[in-house]
């Protein structure tokens, strides 16, 4: 078999590969995370890199010849990734930990679709010790969760489970090492993802999640050993899961329950959690009702033609005054690109500005900067994505008997809902413009929820009560959601 020397300039890293490959393929052999969120069918342009001085996709070029490859990939630390909550207070009570160390760790660990968030508290106070976090190396896989399920029935699961098990390793080994410890003083870590992220790690089958009605194999809370899932922690390590609620609606989302107080409050109470996927809870003290929607990857920067990820060079921020527009770039650098809470400013700027109708139709591209714009396609993937939280919302609201308006407050979790200006959410329909004003940002309310569940075995139990309250809707299967999905496309007229 004949083999070529590629060299990744940027990464200083160089491999022997045997012809025919894709240089896609070939990062992934390297060790390095590319972004391919179209899964590398070449749908999303995503994985473009510079060979012999042409811009080219990495998924569509094939290792015929030595190669020197300039990727360009933004180091992982730069990316904006939230690890705080709201730092709920809770008794240390832990109950019964494995081991007989004098001073043993804790850990718990937030899976999400684009990051990976671990933290270390102290096994005798509870008190946190570190946080530390990185991209999910599954978006090399594809961006959305029905492509990584797709994969991993395709290629095997032992891919996607393995690197997002080195991933939680190297947090926990670096988090140790910055207190002079070492991760195998870790006794238990208690995990939330969405339900995908859930079987991917376990290694349980994805096939039910593939396809409507998305079904998981497990939804039950696990009680399991770390060792047996080559986490490098102490031997007889516990490795909690947080139940999955159905869909996509996951241990996530019931981590955000538990950090909450929505199923013991009076007011009507929307919670809502956007990334690739939606995940949406409505309910009070009187009953709880959760879905979750494919918003799709737009929000992460994927399918948009100037979109990235909420990182350096990434405008996040745009108003408009007097007639232009003023624009705000994370690092204060030169804009590169635009990621989804940028989006979301844009959009809601160009209506006020007429340069969009309430149907989405553009006069004509805009232009935040000399390389920075949003053109027809990405008004469209932005349509498409806003209506499906809308329409999620709707639903919700017409199975619980009310309007929106009923909606007493609305709680945002997660990375992207903690940087998005609810005022241009609620402009471009994304949320229902009466929910203006009654909007908080909770921060990462999953991890918080996986925090306080290894900090007392009660709010462990606390999770399956929560999990079992929740009615779960599947959106595929309501007679109405394809319907409010096509009218939520349209723009707020108040606002067009």
């Amino acid at each position: 078999m004949i083999k070529y020397r590629i060299t990744f300039a940027d990464e200083n890293r160089s491999l022997q590969v045997e012809a025919g490959k894709t240089v896609l393929q070939t990062q992934i052999d390297a060790g390095l995370t590319p972004d391919a969120f179209c899964g590398g069918k070449g749908k999303c342009g995503k994985c473009k890199v510079v060979i012999d001085g042409k811009e080219v996709l990495a998924c569509q070029t094939v290792i015929d010849r030595d190669m020197t490859v300039y990727t360009g990939q933004q180091k992982t630390e730069q990316a904006q990734i939230l690890a705080e909550g709201s730092q709920a207070q809770l008794a240390f009570l832990p109950g019964d930990l494995p081991g007989d160390l004098d001073n043993p760790l804790l850990g718990a660990v937030d899976i999400g679709s684009t990051s990976v968030v671990a933290y270390l508290m102290d096994g005798k106070t509870g008190e946190l010790l570190g946080t530390r976090s990185a991209l999910n190396p599954q978006r090399q896989f594809g961006a959305d969760v029905v492509n990584r399920c797709s994969y991993a029935l395709t290629n095997g699961a032992e891919i996607l489970s393995g690197c997002i098990r080195n991933t939680i390793n190297t947090l926990f080994r670096e988090l140790a090492r910055e207190l002079g410890r070492v991760s195998e003083e870790i006794v238990r870590i208690v995990m939330v993802g969405n339900s995908c992220m859930h079987h991917l790690f376990l290694e349980i089958s994805t096939k039910n999640l593939a396809l409507a009605p998305y079904t998981p194999e497990v939804t039950e809370a696990l009680e399991l050993r770390a060792a047996d899932y080559d986490l490098h922690v102490h031997p007889w390590a516990q490795l909690w899961w947080l139940p999955n609620i159905g869909g996509f609606v996951g241990a996530d989302t019931v981590g955000c329950l538990v950090a909450s107080d929505l199923d013991t409050c009076e007011e009507m109470t929307l919670l809502v959690d956007i990334g690739t996927n939606g995940e949406l809870v409505l309910g009070n003290r009187d009953g709880i009702i959760s879905c979750s929607t494919a918003a799709g990857p737009a929000f992460e920067g994927a399918k948009i033609t100037c979109g990235m990820r909420g990182s350096v060079g990434a405008i996040d921020h745009i108003s408009l005054e007097n007639g232009e527009f003023r624009i705000h770039v994370i690092g204060d650098g030169e804009a590169t690109g635009i990621c989804g809470s940028g989006l979301l400013d844009g959009a809601a700027c160009l209506l006020k500005a007429g340069k969009i109708d309430e149907t989405g139709r553009m006069e004509e591209t805009c232009y935040f900067t000399d390389r920075v714009y949003l053109n027809q396609r990405d008004i469209r993937e932005l349509q498409l994505a806003k209506a499906a939280i809308a329409a999620g919302i709707q639903i919700l609201c017409q199975r619980k008997g009310i309007r929106p308006a009923d909606i007493q407050r609305v709680l945002i979790a997660g990375a992207f809902g903690n940087y998005l200006d609810p005022a241009s959410a609620c402009a471009i329909g994304m949320l229902p413009p009466e929910l203006a004003g009654k909007i908080t940002s909770v921060g990462n309310a999953a991890g918080e929820g996986a925090r306080m569940a290894a900090l007392n075995r009660g709010q462990f139990e606390r999770s399956k009560v929560l999990a079992e309250k929740a009615e779960f809707v599947e959106l595929a299967l309501d007679p109405d959601f394809q319907d409010v999905y096509v009218d939520e496309m349209e723009f707020p007229e108040e606002y067009a």
